[in-house]
Protein backbone atom coordinates (compact mmCIF):
# COMPACT_ATOMS: atom_id res chain seq x y z
CA UNK A 1 0.00 0.00 0.00
CA UNK A 2 1.37 3.41 -1.24
CA UNK A 3 2.39 6.05 1.60
CA UNK A 4 1.11 8.91 -0.90
CA UNK A 5 -2.55 10.36 -0.58
CA UNK A 6 -3.98 10.86 -4.07
CA UNK A 7 -6.60 14.08 -4.39
CA UNK A 8 -8.53 15.22 -6.94
CA UNK A 9 -10.31 18.21 -6.87
CA UNK A 10 -12.93 20.30 -9.10
CA UNK A 11 -14.77 23.74 -9.04
CA UNK A 12 -17.84 24.92 -11.00
CA UNK A 13 -20.23 27.87 -11.39
CA UNK A 14 -23.28 28.27 -13.67
CA UNK A 15 -22.86 31.52 -15.21
CA UNK A 16 -19.90 33.17 -13.74
CA UNK A 17 -20.61 35.01 -11.05
CA UNK A 18 -23.44 32.39 -10.25
CA UNK A 19 -24.79 29.15 -8.60
CA UNK A 20 -21.39 27.21 -7.80
CA UNK A 21 -20.18 23.92 -6.29
CA UNK A 22 -17.24 21.98 -5.80
CA UNK A 23 -16.54 18.07 -5.04
CA UNK A 24 -13.14 16.36 -4.34
CA UNK A 25 -12.27 12.86 -3.53
CA UNK A 26 -9.62 12.00 -1.51
CA UNK A 27 -8.29 8.64 -2.00
CA UNK A 28 -5.93 6.95 1.11
CA UNK A 29 -5.42 3.35 2.47
CA UNK A 30 -7.53 2.07 -0.50
CA UNK A 31 -10.56 4.12 1.16
CA UNK A 32 -12.31 7.01 -1.15
CA UNK A 33 -13.92 10.12 0.99
CA UNK A 34 -15.98 12.06 -1.12
CA UNK A 35 -16.82 15.77 -0.13
CA UNK A 36 -18.43 18.55 -1.82
CA UNK A 37 -20.19 21.92 -1.44
CA UNK A 38 -21.83 25.04 -3.21
CA UNK A 39 -22.70 28.26 -2.61
CA UNK A 40 -25.49 30.51 -3.96
CA UNK A 41 -23.55 33.42 -5.64
CA UNK A 42 -19.85 32.81 -6.03
CA UNK A 43 -16.84 32.63 -8.88
CA UNK A 44 -15.38 29.54 -10.96
CA UNK A 45 -12.11 30.45 -9.40
CA UNK A 46 -13.54 30.66 -5.82
CA UNK A 47 -15.14 27.27 -6.15
CA UNK A 48 -11.86 25.69 -7.62
CA UNK A 49 -9.52 27.33 -4.99
CA UNK A 50 -12.28 25.95 -2.15
CA UNK A 51 -12.05 22.34 -3.78
CA UNK A 52 -8.07 22.09 -3.37
CA UNK A 53 -8.27 24.08 0.37
CA UNK A 54 -10.56 21.82 1.62
CA UNK A 55 -9.20 18.85 0.42
CA UNK A 56 -6.13 20.01 1.89
CA UNK A 57 -7.80 20.77 5.37
CA UNK A 58 -8.76 17.52 5.53
CA UNK A 59 -5.87 15.73 5.01
CA UNK A 60 -3.77 18.50 7.66
CA UNK A 61 -6.63 17.67 10.26
CA UNK A 62 -6.44 13.91 10.19
CA UNK A 63 -3.64 12.83 12.17
CA UNK A 64 -2.98 9.55 10.00
CA UNK A 65 -2.61 11.99 6.49
CA UNK A 66 -1.03 15.16 7.38
CA UNK A 67 2.49 13.43 7.66
CA UNK A 68 2.37 11.60 4.33
CA UNK A 69 2.82 13.42 0.89
CA UNK A 70 -0.39 14.01 -1.34
CA UNK A 71 -0.70 14.13 -4.82
CA UNK A 72 -3.37 16.75 -6.17
CA UNK A 73 -4.77 17.06 -9.53
CA UNK A 74 -6.93 19.41 -10.36
CA UNK A 75 -8.15 20.41 -13.74
CA UNK A 76 -7.39 24.17 -12.99
CA UNK A 77 -4.52 26.03 -14.85
CA UNK A 78 -5.37 28.64 -12.18
CA UNK A 79 -5.12 26.23 -9.01
CA UNK A 80 -1.81 24.89 -10.33
CA UNK A 81 -0.34 27.85 -11.40
CA UNK A 82 -1.01 30.11 -9.30
CA UNK A 83 0.18 27.95 -5.85
CA UNK A 84 2.94 26.59 -7.70
CA UNK A 85 4.30 29.98 -9.65
CA UNK A 86 2.27 33.00 -9.40
CA UNK A 87 1.85 33.30 -5.76
CA UNK A 88 6.02 34.01 -4.83
CA UNK A 89 5.09 37.41 -6.52
CA UNK A 90 2.29 37.96 -5.10
CA UNK A 91 3.61 37.77 -1.85
CA UNK A 92 6.64 39.98 -2.96
CA UNK A 93 4.44 42.25 -4.34
CA UNK A 94 2.14 42.84 -1.16
CA UNK A 95 -0.30 40.85 -3.09
CA UNK A 96 -0.47 42.96 -6.13
CA UNK A 97 -0.33 41.18 -9.76
CA UNK A 98 2.40 41.99 -12.44
CA UNK A 99 -0.43 44.49 -13.56
CA UNK A 100 -0.05 46.07 -10.00
CA UNK A 101 -3.98 44.89 -9.20
CA UNK A 102 -4.93 43.44 -6.38
CA UNK A 103 -4.59 39.74 -6.76
CA UNK A 104 -8.26 38.06 -6.70
CA UNK A 105 -9.24 35.71 -4.23
CA UNK A 106 -6.78 36.76 -2.22
CA UNK A 107 -8.03 35.54 1.16
CA UNK A 108 -8.46 31.88 -0.59
CA UNK A 109 -4.82 32.26 -1.94
CA UNK A 110 -3.78 33.18 1.96
CA UNK A 111 -5.49 30.03 3.06
CA UNK A 112 -4.00 27.75 0.32
CA UNK A 113 -0.62 28.85 0.69
CA UNK A 114 -0.81 28.16 4.08
CA UNK A 115 -1.75 24.53 3.99
CA UNK A 116 1.03 23.90 1.25
CA UNK A 117 3.65 25.16 3.61
CA UNK A 118 2.01 22.60 6.21
CA UNK A 119 1.67 20.01 3.79
CA UNK A 120 4.04 17.77 1.39
CA UNK A 121 1.88 18.75 -2.05
CA UNK A 122 2.79 17.88 -5.83
CA UNK A 123 -0.10 19.58 -7.62
CA UNK A 124 -0.78 17.92 -11.15
CA UNK A 125 -3.25 19.63 -13.94
CA UNK A 126 -5.44 17.23 -15.43
CA UNK A 127 -7.71 17.34 -18.66
CA UNK A 128 -11.48 18.45 -17.57
CA UNK A 129 -13.98 16.36 -19.30
CA UNK A 130 -11.73 13.93 -20.55
CA UNK A 131 -12.46 10.51 -18.90
CA UNK A 132 -10.12 10.78 -16.21
CA UNK A 133 -12.60 8.62 -13.51
CA UNK A 134 -11.85 10.83 -10.20
CA UNK A 135 -12.12 14.40 -12.02
CA UNK A 136 -15.46 12.80 -13.54
CA UNK A 137 -16.64 12.34 -9.88
CA UNK A 138 -15.24 15.36 -8.51
CA UNK A 139 -17.77 17.12 -11.53
CA UNK A 140 -20.82 15.04 -10.84
CA UNK A 141 -20.47 16.33 -7.19
CA UNK A 142 -19.71 19.16 -8.19
CA UNK A 143 -22.69 19.85 -10.89
CA UNK A 144 -24.72 18.28 -8.16
CA UNK A 145 -24.19 21.12 -5.68
CA UNK A 146 -24.93 23.74 -8.38
CA UNK A 147 -27.94 22.68 -9.15
CA UNK A 148 -28.90 22.68 -5.23
CA UNK A 149 -28.00 26.50 -4.88
CA UNK A 150 -29.86 27.69 -8.38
Amino acid sequence: MSDEIIIYTDGGCSGNPGPGGWGVVILADGKDLRLSGGEKNTTNNRMELTAAITALKTVAQSPDLASRPVQLFSDSQYVKNGITSWITNWKKNGWKTAAKKPVLNQDLWMQLDELNASLSVNYNWVKGHAGIEYNEVCDSLCQTEIEKHR
